[in-house]
């Protein structure tokens, strides 16, 4: 007779683990969101709806889903169906604005759009590619509705399962977001490190690439009942943590300061007791802030260092963090990165700074969907580089020393420049923009533009607000500058490259870290 993991294991190839999971305590809560629960039966049985709900509309295993949708349940249910029926799904970040959200959604080539009606974008996105549109929620026209659709559909599982997989957007340095790539399915769910009684909560959105993995996929492969929380509430994620008595959970920094700055009586009105296991990334956290979050919960903080595209498996606990204070991780392989010099030499020498290139993983290696030049650019050999810079020490312990300036991290939230300059100078008293990140004691970093002016266009304290104003109406609100400055004239390269660094380095003089 088959144990529990070996039945897992099998279930995983085919993208059925939710069914494993349904099998052996359907009637127990998988999921506690805003909104109510949802059993373990529950979840896989809506998702066997979704797979045939999504065949009735013709789509066939390879093709892509897009899925808007915020922390709850449903999101859980596409993700499984997505798995099983070897579809490629596209979670979409709610707070783009609609000509955003209609690019991603064309980009990925989606068929179907799954989406939830409070976020009005997905309803205005011309998407002619898409055959079918999904309501959750309330009806909206030219939407079918989640709930209606999927009541008159078989909830058994279906007999034909294939392994699906994610395709994730993170923006690009010379315009728009891509897609970052795998030819090969490996959304693989098998049980991890946690514990059986492990409950998961998860803080950040689903969307994103960490929450999803760190959280959403960790409680769907170990079986864990999964919290969701719809937007951040410092004291609510405490009162969360007491009444679900939850164990573990994904933040980041900006998270941690948050928590910190409660009051002293407010912290120690909750039992956090049960949290057993807190892990982060996504963005550079102060060394204070993280010592202070180690002093506070004990030695029960983690710390991961990858990207979307993947990473080279730095991973580093409190314990080893509190003697390698500011550590990202200790090199975990001989060969599993390099550090580049500005001319493009290899760096050996411990102490001097680089850009760190990982190795490609060889069981999932990347592309950036449809961009063959930016996928080049990214790689260099069997290595690719997220942009930032470091150095090892004579332990071979990474340290982040700075970026290449062609990457924003505000909240632990990528920003890409070139994005924001591609709509600043369409203002027409624009000339040219360089978008940079700057300090900003509680986000890490904040979006400031600084801008040259067509000739008659004078620099006030008007036009800089008209400017920033025009930056709203176009851009995502995270990613909108909040300062703006003026310049006689922008530095580029010979190749006309505008060379971000030297716009950035001023306001980041005399800062022992430059991200």
């Amino acid at each position: 007779m088959e144990t529990l993991l070996e039945r897992l294991v099998a279930a995983a190839a085919t993208g059925m683990t939710a069914s494993v999971w349904a099998s052996e305590k359907p009637d127990v809560i998988a999921i506690h969101d805003p909104i109510g629960t949802r059993t373990f039966g529950e979840v896989n049985a809506n998702a066997n709806r979704v797979v045939r709900l999504l065949r009735a509309h013709g789509l066939k295993a390879g093709d892509a889903v897009a899925l808007m949708c915020g922390n709850r349940a449903e999101f859980v249910e596409v993700l499984s169906a997505v798995l099983r029926g070897g579809f490629r799904v596209t979670p979409v970040n709610w707070h783009l604005t609609a000509d955003e959200v209609e690019y991603i959604i064309n980009d990925c080539q989606a068929k179907a759009l799954i989406a939830e009606t409070r976020y009005p974008a997905a309803a205005a996105a011309q998407t002619p590619l898409v055959a079918v549109k999904i309501s959750i929620g309330e009806d909206t026209e030219g939407f079918i509705p989640y709930a209606g659709a999927l009541a008159e559909l078989d909830a058994s599982d279906i007999a034909d399962p294939v392994m699906g997989g994610a395709m994730l957007y993170t923006s690009g340095t010379t315009g728009r977001p891509k897609g970052v790539f795998r030819k090969a399915n490996t959304t693989v769910l098998l049980p991890g490190p946690g514990e059986p009684d492990d409950v998961q909560m998860c803080a950040g959105p689903a969307y994103h690439a960490a929450p999803l993995a760190f959280d959403v996929r960790s409680a769907m492969a170990q079986g864990n009942p999964l919290v969701f929380l719809d937007r951040w509430d410092s004291e609510g994620v405490l009162q969360t943590i007491e009444r679900y008595r939850v164990t573990r959970a994904h933040m980041v920094p900006i998270m941690f300061q948050r928590l910190l700055a409660l009051p002293e009586a407010v912290k120690a009105k909750y039992d956090l007791s049960s949290l057993r296991y807190l892990i982060h990334g996504a963005a550079p956290c102060p060394p204070e802030v993280k010592k202070a979050m180690i002093d506070w919960l004990g030695p029960i903080i983690h710390e991961y260092y990858a990207g979307s595209e993947g990473g080279a498996g730095f991973l580093i606990s409190s314990q080893e963090w509190l003697a390698k204070p500011g550590t990202v991780g200790r090199l975990p392989a001989p060969d599993a990165v390099k550090l580049i010099d500005e001319e493009g030499g290899e760096i050996s020498e411990r102490g001097k700074p680089g850009t760190i290139y990982f190795q490609v993983s060889p069981i999932a290696p990347f592309e950036y969907f449809n961009d063959p030049a930016k996928t080049a650019s990214a790689h260099r050999g069997n290595y690719f580089t997220l942009g930032d810079v470091g150095y090892l020490d004579d332990d071979d312990y990474l340290f982040l020393t700075g970026r290449t300036a062609e990457c924003i991290i505000s909240g632990g939230v990528n920003i890409y420049p070139q994005e924001i300059d591609n709509e600043i100078i369409k203002h027409p008293a624009v000339e040219d923009s360089c978008a940079i990140g700057v300090p900003n004691d509680e986000w890490g970093e904040e979006v400031k533009v600084v801008v040259t002016l067509h000739p008659g266009q004078q620099p006030s304290d008007t036009l800089g607000a008209e400017i920033l104003a025009f930056a709203k109406t176009r851009l995502a609100g995270f990613k909108a500058p909040r300062s703006i400055a003026f310049a006689e004239e922008l530095p580029r390269s010979p190749a006309g490259k505008i060379q971000r660094g030297k716009v950035r380095a001023p306001y980041w003089a005399g800062r022992a870290r430059q991200i």
